[in-house]
């Protein structure tokens, strides 16, 4: 294993046992062993001169900034042409060498490198006028800070978020209609962020794909050598293969077959001439550089017959138009439904049942209509909504027409709820998103929160539905069966009652010893008894269970839970009637809600800001100037490091 390799799996090592031993009070190695590693990891970077981003050896701080600078690039950053024609792209090629990789669809970045530490980090921005995000740079999950290079370097790449990163991150939002869009939105509100904080706790990745400059080495006019050097520096580096117009065939069928399982974005390929003076000797157009080529993969489409509209409300009341084809092989998978997004594309479709229509995969992955061939027109738009029954109306904005449900009590619009419950902080089931919530609830499957509990009785349906399969369903089928033990406050939470929070809900279940009875059949005079509850969140409580329905909801759920004490520490609870406020970044929890767990399982209280009531701030940068340190400092709290927080609970 060469060093980059074995530097990477110590990093990876050390900071998995940390987190378990600080975060989760388990112990994956020895101090012993741990230290063996960590000396290991530190004469390799000692020897390699390269130290990685989330290496234990350094500490990245955290800064924020008021905004980003501009900065004007040295040379103008130009797009691609780009076809969806092999052949254009074998012609391109011909006999020479080439590289062909992954064309990202994330952020480009310009990184300059001097004395072996990142000096600069610009975004392409318009191509010629970037942003600096140096800061944020610093705490890319994979970003080498320090290379053996000494001399100037610079070079682009792109910052990406992986589609698994993307979905953990929607899926701790409660609010569902807050969620990012698509991976490349999300990153490149990362990437820019005016707190580096932010941009740390969304990993965001960085893979090089272009070097612009390297002082003193000779890459012998080769661009395949230029991306193994930068390899050798520690830099993680789009996936590539050498190729030419007699060895494109199969180098396309090894990327076609990898783009649908791939945890990256990408929109298709780039092919760029290894000779990189023969290339640069070709020089540009106004708008593209003649050295390289982008393609995007041409659609595969196919003719089939149209069956129904199928109307599918959402949680926003909007009822989206589906359509159900006879069903045909699109690259590699049977798809028979596609979203027709709104009535207006229906319109422009002239769609009715029975047509012939023209399907593909958009980028080889959401099926669309490209044509309709026969065009016998729009019909039987509903006047009810297939929900709840009552009346739809069109909405017209901005020329796109909407159709809508009217009726505020529908049950689709409780996706809100459903989302909550499956959340984190709540019952956290794993797999159960928000796209596969509103998939179940369109069949019809789920109707309250047991429900969920019982899909093993849908099996064959759910196996049968597009994007499932035995393997989806026994992943999914699993985090339920997981979510099945789980604590009361972490239930009340999930019922989404108003003002109700994780926090609350712990207090109040605290307050009655996890007393159900009590707890349902508490009055407002009690839960305002309690410290941190007061008489509006009490109000808010005993209205939610005196509704009927609720009750008979929860009744219903409960026999499918296993529901365990609340933890609470060893010992006497050591931070009774203590409030604390976190502020700052961590190094010894995961995040703040770990922190917070802690807090609370001691018998303490965690708030947002510092007041005369705050007994501790806890902030790793004791001294800084922060706006809650020097409140703390004017109403002398005293101001604690984690180390600080761990002692006292020894």
């Amino acid at each position: 294993m060469d060093d980059a390799k074995r530097m990477k799996e110590l990093v990876d090592k050390l900071n998995e046992a940390a987190r378990a031993y600080y975060a989760e009070d388990r112990e994956l190695m020895s101090n012993y062993e741990y230290d063996k590693l960590y000396d290991e990891l530190e004469e390799l970077e000692q020897k390699t001169g390269m130290v990685l981003a989330n290496s234990p050896t350094v500490n990245v701080g955290f800064e924020a900034v008021d905004e980003l600078p501009k900065e004007v690039h040295e040379s103008p950053m130009l797009s691609l042409d780009k076809t969806k024609d092999l052949e254009a792209l074998r012609s391109f090629i011909g006999d020479r060498k080439t590289l062909l990789s992954w064309k990202m669809d994330g952020l480009t970045i310009v990184l300059t490198y001097r004395d072996g530490r990142l000096d600069k980090a610009v975004t392409r921005g318009n191509g010629i006028v970037g942003e600096v995000v140096t800061n944020n740079a610093r705490v890319f999950a994979n970003l080498p800070l320090q290379i053996p290079c000494r001399g100037e370097l610079i070079l682009r790449g792109e910052a990406f978020i992986t589609y698994s990163d993307f979905e953990k991150i929607n899926e701790e939002i409660e609010d569902v209609d807050a969620r990012y869009k698509n991976p490349r939105n999300l990153c490149s509100g990362s990437v820019r962020q005016l707190n580096n904080e932010i941009t740390a706790r969304r990993r965001v990745h960085f893979w090089a794909f272009a070097l612009v400059k390297a002082e003193g080495v000779d890459f012998h006019n080769s661009r395949q050598e230029q991306m193994d050097w930068l390899s050798s520096q520690g830099f993680e580096t789009v996936e590539y293969r050498v190729v030419d117009g007699k060895s494109l065939d199969e180098a396309m069928e090894y990327f076609s077959a990898k783009i649908a399982v791939n945890d990256f974005p990408s929109d298709g390929l780039v092919a760029i001439y290894d000779d990189i003076a023969y290339g640069d000797s070709l020089g540009t157009t106004a708008k593209f550089p003649r050295n390289a080529y982008a393609f995007k993969w041409a659609d595969e489409k196919k003719k089939t017959r149209l069956l129904e509209i199928e109307w599918s409300p959402s949680r926003t009341g909007l009822i989206n138009p589906i359509a159900i084809f006879e069903p045909v092989e699109l690259e590699g998978t049977t798809v028979s439904r596609a979203s027709v997004h709104n009535i207006s594309i229906m319109k422009e479709l002239e769609l009715g049942i029975g047509d012939e229509i023209e399907v593909y995969k958009a980028n080889m992955i959401i099926p669309q209509i490209a044509e309709n061939e026969t065009r016998s027109g729009v019909k039987g738009i509903p006047d009810n909504c297939p929900a709840c029954g009552e009346n739809t109306q069109i909405s017209d904005t901005n020329g796109v027409e909407t159709l809508i449900c009217t009726n505020p009590g529908c049950p689709a619009k409780a996706m809100k709820a459903f989302t909550l419950f499956v959340s984190r902080d709540a019952m956290n089931i794993d797999g159960m998103s928000e796209a596969t919530l509103e998939k179940f609830m369109a069949h019809g499957l789920v109707h309250d929160y047991a429900d969920i509990f019982e899909l093993d009785r849908h099996r064959e349906t759910i196996v049968a539905m597009d994007g499932f399969g035995e393997k989806s369903y026994e992943k999914l089928w699993q985090g339920i069966q997981k979510a099945r033990d789980t604590t009361l406050s972490r239930v009340i939470y999930g019922m989404g009652i108003p003002n109700i929070g994780l926090a609350n809900a712990k207090l109040i279940c605290r307050a009655f010893d996890g007393d159900l009875d009590q707890i349902r059949n508490a009055t407002v005079e009690e839960l305002s008894a309690i410290d941190g509850i007061g008489g509006v969140i009490g109000a808010s409580f005993t209205d939610w269970w005196k509704k009927e329905r609720h009750g008979e909801m929860f009744d219903r759920l409960l026999p499918h839970l296993n529901i365990q004490e609340e933890s609470k520490g060893e010992g006497p609870q050591k931070l009774q009637g203590m409030t604390f406020v976190i502020t700052g970044s961590l190094s010894h929890f995961p995040n703040r809600n770990a922190l917070k767990d802690r807090i609370e399982e001691q018998g303490g209280k965690v708030t947002g800001s510092v007041t005369s009531k705050t007994t501790y701030l806890i902030n790793n940068d004791t001294a800084s100037n922060s706006s809650k340190n020097k409140k703390a400092r004017e109403l002398e709290i005293p101001i604690l490091s984690e180390e600080d927080f761990m002692k006292m609970l020894e």
